[in-house]
């Protein structure tokens, strides 16, 4: 069913986390990641590591990835 959150966990940085996200938001980012030959959680530490406001949800910036994984950036 669209529109659910899905949670998964992650250790970045050393400590453990939780993001949910739309299973559509998942899916772009799993197909990235392939497509640049690596594992999803190193797709999900490089964004960490790269905002430029650490108190922005990680979830919203894995959101704007995905948006501009689909806009073809």
């Amino acid at each position: 069913m669209a529109g659910h959150l899905v949670k998964r966990s992650f250790t970045l940085a050393g400590h453990r986390t939780s993001v949910a996200l739309e299973p559509e938001f998942w899916a772009v980012l799993e197909e990235e990641a392939a497509r640049r030959g690596e594992a999803l959680l190193r797709l999900v530490a490089a964004a960490d590591a790269a905002r430029d406001d650490p108190s922005l949800p990680l979830a919203s910036a894995l959101r704007v990835l995905a948006l501009g994984v689909a806009r073809g950036r």
